[in-house]
């Protein structure tokens, strides 16, 4: 079997003005590139700080461009509704060039329902708008003409039409991604349904990747990426120290918006939100429970909602390179 791909994941969330989150991403992305990480990814989100700190992920990534040579750079997610799919088929053309073909392109059509009003649109025409755009994007990228004869995208970029990934929660979405022989993209967490709130995720997971791989035309090589709440420390009690604030704001938030969350400890936090925390002998115990990770071509780790400082995310890079990954990918 292929090996898997690693990757790191950062919403660039750390406790710092944007500019400050800038500077710590780049650095803990080199330094997953230093550790052997194959991929990187982050996300977007507009207008809101405390649920993601990038509004323009490809700008960033040309940054992150120029101080890598290696690690793959994915968007994990772009909210493709907000966007002028040709701007974004430009803008990732001419970044793959600069980052000499090393980039992922993962498209979303969620995000928070009221980002979507300063775009013109209500999340009820997400669906809709995602599929016009998606297509518009592959055409430009497959060099399709434009509206007119003349009209070609330039830079041409026929190669990302196979980078494309496709985050979804449901059954549904993983055959519209598996159709047009996109990768899958999971998430690190979902919501439950109302009348099991404890299934697990892997219960929920699995039938939406057999439902992508039953309908990958014959041919396509699956790709599916599984993100994962991780955060590795040299002991548990450190590491469950560290992730108490985080998880504990993480249970009220949550609670605020209604739901419903068991006990009141860090230890029932970590159960509830699908994280995997604690020293490497902990976390593969932890991960080996997860029946979706053997089946992921790529695996990608973050550190949201834990929020651990800089130099505890580094320090969990490196545990995750030396000490969990050889046992996982």
């Amino acid at each position: 079997m292929t090996r898997k791909r690693l990757g790191f994941f950062t919403r660039l969330l750390d406790d710092a003005p944007a500019k400050e989150r800038y500077r710590l991403a780049t650095e803990q992305i080199r330094h997953a590139e230093r550790y052997g990480f194959d991929t990187a990814w982050i996300a977007q989100h507009h207008f809101h700080e405390h649920e993601g700190g990038l509004p323009s992920p490809l700008v960033f990534l040309a940054h992150v461009a120029a101080f890598t040579t290696r690690i793959r750079l994915g968007t994990a997610i772009i909210t493709l509704p907000l966007e002028n799919p040709l701007r974004v088929a430009e803008d990732t053309a001419v970044l793959d060039l600069l980052s000499d073909g090393r980039l992922e392109v993962g498209f979303g059509s969620g995000g928070t329902p009221t980002s979507f009003l300063p775009f013109g649109l209500t999340i009820n025409e997400r669906a809709a708008t995602f599929a016009d755009h998606l297509h518009l994007i592959n055409s430009a990228w497959r060099g399709d003409s434009l509206t007119h004869p003349d009209n070609h995208l330039y830079p041409p970029a026929p190669g990302l039409t196979e980078r494309v990934w496709i985050a979804t929660f449901s059954v549904e979405g993983a055959v519209r991604a598996a159709r047009q022989g996109h990768g899958l993209m999971l998430s690190r967490t979902q919501p439950r349904p109302a009348d099991n709130l404890t299934l697990p995720l892997d219960a929920i997971q699995n039938p939406i990747i057999d439902a992508y791989l039953d309908a990958l035309p014959t041919g396509v090589a699956p790709r599916i990426l599984a993100s994962r709440t991780a955060f590795v420390a040299d002991s548990d009690a450190y590491a469950l120290k560290v992730a108490e604030p985080g998880l504990t704001r993480q249970a009220q938030q949550h609670q605020a918006a209604g739901h419903a969350l068991t006990g009141d400890t860090v230890t029932d936090y970590i159960r509830q939100f699908d994280a995997h925390i604690g020293a490497p002998q902990t976390m593969l115990a932890s991960l080996a429970q997860d029946s979706v990770l053997a089946r992921a071509t790529d695996i990608s780790f973050q550190v949201h909602s834990v929020e651990p400082s800089h130099q505890d995310t580094l320090r969990s890079i490196e545990l995750i390179a030396e000490q969990i990954a050889p046992h996982l990918l």
